[in-house]
């Protein structure tokens, strides 16, 4: 599947692999959890070229996000940030037109697992196999008079193909679990194992304190200790080239 990207500006577009890493799961024990690791590896992500200062006045007109650039000395910038729609929405260009094989979306997003205090990305499906047109990045403050800082090389958007119609192919239902007695069994050996390893993390010196956590999920394993055979602890993805 082709994801191409066309640049409509002089500047080509800084995009790259979204990385797995996340300051703030440092400081906790969130990098443990696989799920969260290959959603924050998840696409490719497009980086601000220009750093900036934004401020929301609280009002509904244009005139009321104001966008500062900071410039070193001598630098002359061209912000790719705009307040090009009013009601407090931050605006970005991605200057590239981008294109998908047929029958692919894109979704775009803002940096998956990343916080910013007063703003919120927004998120939007683009038809992009077809329109010979680009798309902007917006985000929506959400407190007034609070300074934003987006640094240059900071990711202000998250894109990645999806099938156009997946969702709508799903034929979701409810099922008692009594009915997959495999699958039953399953969850209450591994709910009877979680139940006491949390028990016993509140032992000291026990084998729970030990190990710090259950790995079956990380590992790809069932209660059994057996192999899941697609199993991915990391995405390998391309880079633009």
């Amino acid at each position: 599947m082709r994801l191409i990207c066309y640049p409509t500006g002089d500047r080509r577009p800084d995009i790259r692999c979204a990385p797995v890493e996340r300051r703030w799961m440092n400081a906790s024990f969130a990098h443990r959890c696989l799920p969260l690791n290959i959603a924050n590896s998840f696409g490719w992500q497009i980086l601000n070229p220009v750093p900036f200062i934004a401020v929301w006045g609280g009002g509904e007109d244009r005139r009321s996000v104001q966008i500062v650039p900071v410039a070193q000395e001598g630098e002359v910038l061209q912000l790719t940030a705009s307040s090009h729609f009013g009601s407090g929405i931050l605006t970005f260009s991605t200057e590239a037109l981008f294109r998908t094989d047929p029958g692919y979306d894109l979704w775009v997003t803002g940096p998956l697992n990343e916080f910013k205090q007063g703003i919120q990305p927004l998120t939007g499906i683009v038809e992009a196999d077809w329109l010979p047109f680009t798309f902007t990045m917006n985000w929506k403050f959400t407190d007034a008079n609070v300074q934003i800082e987006f640094d240059r090389g900071e990711p202000f958007c998250t894109i990645f193909a999806v099938p156009r119609g997946l969702t709508e192919e799903v034929e979701p239902s409810y099922a008692d679990l009594a009915d997959d007695p495999v699958l039953e069994g399953q969850y209450r050996a591994w709910r009877g194992s979680r139940d006491k390893f949390n028990a016993e993390l509140e032992i000291a010196g026990s084998d729970a304190r030990q190990i710090q956590w259950q790995k079956h999920y990380f590992k790809g394993t069932d209660m059994k200790g057996n192999k899941i055979a697609e199993h991915r602890t990391r995405l390998r993805q391309s880079d633009f080239r």
